[in-house]
C-alpha cells in the first residue's frame, strides 16, 4: 500500500516526463493507496499541477541547479511539498515531514536532505523570493510563459478575467433532461436535500451547484434525469436546430454527453456515436444506458469515413473537435504542464483534416456544429475561415444568441468566475 504522498509523486513524475495526464494516470494510482487518503491524492495532484508555474518557479530559486532528467521523482516531491506549504491547511511540520520521508520509500536516501532543505528554505525566504519574481510574468499568471503570452495576444482586454478564471476551481454544472422534470421543480428537490443551486444564465436546462459533490447521490441521477456537464457544452443541442427523425452523426462523441442531450431534445433522432478510442466508447455506452436512450456507437477515425460510414448521408453533423482544452484549463489543470505551441498547430491540421473528410457525409442544406472547447483563434475561427475559403457550398450562420463574443466566424465563450467554460461555436451550413 503505497502513502498518498508517494502515489502523489508517483503522478505528478509521469505528467511531468508527458507520459499520462491526470484523467489517465489517476485511477490506477488510486487503488494503491487506502480509500480515506484518496480525496487528499486528488487534492495534491489536481493543486499542484493547477499552480505548477508558480511551483516551478519557486524551484528553479530555491535549487542550486536543476536535477537530472532522471530526478523526475524528486521534482515532483519539491513541487508537492510547495504546494502543501501554499495552498493547504496541512500542519507545515506535517507537510514537510511528510513529503521528505517518501525520498526513502522512493529509495533516493540522497535527496532527503535536499527536499528537507528546499522547502524550509522556502519556509524562511518566501518573501524575499516573491519580490524577486514579481517580474516574472508566467509566475504572476500561473501559466506556461508561452500560454500567457498567447492568451494576452489573443485577448487582451480580457486578459486578467481568463488569468483569473483559468486558476480557479471549476464550478460544477448539471443538464436536466427537461422532458423528465422541469428546472425549478428540480431545484425545488435539492433545496429540501439543502443543496444549494442556481439555474444556468444562458443554457435552459442547466443548474449549477454551490459546491461539487458525487452525483450519483443527487435525487433521480440513477434514473437519467440528469448528467453532469457545463454550461457552454450544454449549448450545441439547440444550435443543431433538431426536428424528428433527422439523422445524427456526433463526431468525436466520448465520453457521450452531448450525444445524450441530443437524443433528450428529440428522441426520434437516427444517432451514430463515433470516437475513434474503443476505450472511451464505453464510457458513451455507459452514459447513455444511465439516459435510458440509445444510439449506434461506431469506433473509427472521423479523417477516415470509408472505413465506418455506410454511405447514408447525415441531416446534422456536430464535430466537437480535438482541441488545445485553452477553454477548460481549470477543470484539466494539466494542461499547464503538458500542453506546448506546437501542439496546437498539429491540432489545427487535424482539424482541418476531419472538417474536409466529415463534408461530403452532409446532405445539401443541412448543418455541421463545429465546436472546441478551446479559446484559441487558431483552433476556431482561423479554422472556419479556411475551410469557407476551400469550400464554396459552405456557409457559416451568424448565430442569434446571447452568450459569447462574435468572431469572424462563429461565436467564441470564454471561461467566467463561478459561470460557463471557455467554447467555441460555428454553425455551417452546406447549399442546397
Amino acid at each position: 500500500m503505497l502513502s498518498v504522498r508517494a502515489a502523489a509523486a508517483q503522478v505528478i513524475a509521469q505528467i511531468l516526463a508527458s507520459k499520462g495526464s491526470l484523467s489517465s494516470l489517476l485511477p490506477s494510482v488510486s487503488a494503491k493507496i487506502a480509500d480515506n487518503d484518496r480525496p487528499l491524492l486528488q487534492e495534491l495532484c489536481f493543486g499542484t499541477c493547477r499552480y505548477y508555474p508558480q511551483l516551478q518557479a519557486y524551484t528553479e530559486c530555491l535549487l542550486d541547479k536543476p536535477l537530472r532528467a532522471k530526478d523526475g521523482d524528486v521534482q515532483a516531491l519539491l513541487l508537492l511539498g510547495l504546494y502543501q506549504l501554499l495552498h493547504t491547511r496541512i500542519p507545515d511540520h506535517a507537510a514537510i515531514g511528510e513529503t521528505v520521508e517518501v525520498t526513502r520509500h522512493i529509495k533516493k536516501p540522497w535527496a532527503t536532505n535536499l527536499v528537507n532543505g528546499v522547502l524550509r528554505s522556502f519556509q524562511r525566504d518566501s518573501s524575499r523570493i516573491n519580490e524577486f519574481l514579481t517580474e516574472n510574468r508566467a509566475f504572476m499568471s500561473n501559466h506556461p510563459a508561452w500560454m500567457e503570452a498567447m492568451i494576452s495576444k489573443c485577448w487582451p482586454e480580457q486578459f486578467e478575467q481568463l488569468i483569473a478564471a483559468n486558476n480557479q476551481h471549476p464550478p460544477f454544472s448539471l443538464r436536466l433532461n427537461t422532458n423528465k422534470i422541469s428546472r425549478d421543480t428540480y431545484l425545488q428537490l435539492l433545496g429540501d436535500a439543502d443543496i444549494t443551486a442556481k439555474p444556468t444564465q444562458f443554457s435552459p436546462y442547466g443548474i449549477t451547484l454551490e459546491q461539487a459533490c458525487d452525483p450519483r447521490k443527487l435525487p433521480h441521477f440513477t434514473e437519467g434525469w440528469l448528467s453532469v456537464q457545463d454550461e457552454a457544452a450544454q449549448l450545441s443541442g439547440d444550435l443543431l436546430q433538431l426536428s424528428t427523425n433527422l439523422r445524427v452523426l456526433d463526431a468525436c462523441s466520448a465520453p457521450g454527453g452531448k450525444t445524450g442531450h441530443l437524443l433528450e431534445l428529440e428522441p426520434s433522432l437516427r444517432v451514430t456515436a463515433l470516437d475513434a478510442d474503443e476505450r472511451r466508447l464505453a464510457r458513451v455506452r455507459e452514459n447513455l444506458s444511465r439516459l435510458g436512450v440509445t444510439a449506434d456507437v461506431v469506433c473509427g477515425d472521423g479523417t477516415k469515413p470509408d472505413s465506418w460510414w455506410d454511405g447514408e448521408l447525415y441531416d446534422r453533423i456536430l464535430l466537437d473537435a480535438p482541441c488545445s482544452a485553452t477553454g477548460i484549463i481549470r477543470r484539466h489543470p494539466d494542461i499547464k504542464v503538458l500542453r506546448t505551441p506546437e501542439e496546437l498547430d498539429k491540432l489545427g491540421e487535424l482539424q482541418q483534416q476531419l472538417l474536409k473528410n466529415l463534408w461530403p457525409l452532409l446532405k445539401p442544406g443541412g448543418i455541421l456544429l463545429y465546436a472546441t472547447c478551446s479559446i484559441m483563434p487558431k483552433e476556431n475561427t482561423r479554422v472556419i475561415e479556411a475551410f469557407l475559403a476551400r469550400n464554396k457550398d459552405a456557409s457559416c450562420d451568424q448565430l442569434d444568441v446571447d452568450w459569447g463574443l462574435e468572431q469572424v466566424c462563429g461565436r467564441q465563450l470564454l471561461p467566467q468566475m463561478d459561470g460557463h467554460d471557455g467554447f467555441y461555436y460555428a454553425r455551417l451550413r452546406k447549399r442546397a
